[in-house]
Formats: C-alpha cells, sequence, structure tokens
C-alpha cells in the first residue's frame, strides 16, 4: 500500500470555480497543487502539472488558432483535451482572460478517490504508478476528447481547493524540445506520485 496517502473522507476544500482560472498562468499553476481533482467521483490530489503559455514556442497556441486548439483561445475554466503522439490523452486547464491561449498540462495525481476504478482502467495495483504521468491520469481517469471544450467547475469534473497550504517546487518541463530552459514545471515538494522527481 502506497504511504503519504490522504484518505477519501478527508475534508475536501471548496469547489474551484471558473474565475480562479481568470489569472495569470503562472498564478494559477502553483495554487492548484495540492488542489483534488475528480472526474465522476474519481481522482485525487494534484501533484504535478506544467504551465504553457502562448508567447513561447512549446504551446500548443504559439502559431495561433487551429480547429485542435481553439478551446484555448476560448474563456478561462475550461477543458482542454488533446492526444499527445498519436497515443495516449492529455487534459489541460484553460487560463487567463480570453485570446491568451495559455494553460495548465495536469501531469501526476495523488489517487485519493474511486481507487478500485483506476487499477481496473490500467490494469495495476500500484497506487503510485495509476496517475503519474499525462496520459496514465488520463487513462485512470478515463478521459478522453469527450471533455474537450467542457467547463471546469460543472459535472463530469469537480475541483476542490487544497484544504491547508502546501510546499511547491519548480523545475524544467519534461520531453519538449522548444524553450526548455522555463522551468514551469509545479510539484508537491517530497511527492511520491509525481512522473518524475524535481
Amino acid at each position: 500500500m502506497a504511504q503519504n496517502r490522504t484518505s477519501p473522507e478527508e475534508k475536501l476544500g471548496k469547489p474551484i470555480k471558473r474565475a480562479f482560472f481568470a489569472r495569470s498562468v503562472h498564478e494559477v499553476a502553483p495554487d492548484l497543487i495540492g488542489a483534488t481533482m475528480l472526474v465522476n467521483g474519481v481522482g485525487g490530489i494534484i501533484v504535478e502539472l506544467e504551465a504553457y503559455h502562448h508567447t513561447e514556442p512549446a504551446a500548443h497556441s504559439y502559431n495561433g488558432p487551429t480547429p485542435r486548439n481553439m478551446v484555448m483561445f476560448g474563456p478561462p475554466g475550461f477543458i482542454y483535451v488533446y492526444r499527445s503522439y498519436g497515443i495516449h490523452w492529455c487534459i489541460n486547464f484553460v487560463c487567463e482572460k480570453e485570446g491568451s491561449a495559455s494553460a495548465v498540462l495536469i501531469r501526476a495525481l495523488q489517487p485519493t478517490h474511486g481507487i478500485p476504478a483506476m487499477q481496473r482502467r490500467r490494469g495495476l495495483q500500484d497506487e503510485r504508478s495509476l496517475c503519474s504521468g499525462p496520459g496514465k491520469l488520463t487513462e485512470a481517469l478515463a478521459i478522453t476528447h469527450a471533455l474537450n471544450g467542457l467547463p471546469l467547475d460543472a459535472p463530469p469534473i469537480a475541483l476542490f481547493a487544497r484544504p491547508r497550504k502546501v510546499e511547491v517546487v519548480t523545475g524544467l518541463r519534461i520531453g519538449l524540445t522548444k524553450a526548455v530552459d522555463l522551468p514551469w514545471r509545479y510539484g508537491l515538494k517530497d511527492s511520491k506520485f509525481v512522473s518524475k522527481r524535481f
């Protein structure tokens, strides 16, 4: 059994509304570390994510709007889902004012709710491996392109603010060939559930 686990019965923070995301992506990102993300009641604590801004070439929005990334150019507080390398889905939360086309990529969760469902979907038991990567967590939470464009404060998504202050660490984003020097990866200090150590 994984250590450093939060019980599902532990009190959740206040629900996060769309207005939460109408700020700089670099304000939203650290504030999401320690928050709880659920999809149809399944999910856990956000322990790792990356920020993307339209002014840097690693962002999908860098070259302007396309049918694929149109959600990023809309209002904040909506879901942007895309297929990575044609293999797995990735979930992003759109931030900043409409037209900014900035977002945070959710990279890892500490499972707390619906763990048996996650284990079944992922075909493994190890809780530390269930959501330790963007493709792993979307498989564990059954996230597909069907969620693209949906609001973050309505079913099937539920987001809850962290109930207490946490220590956030930063580092370089993972797996990029552009804008590799930007320390825009955020994580929960000493978490065993991140995709890669900081």
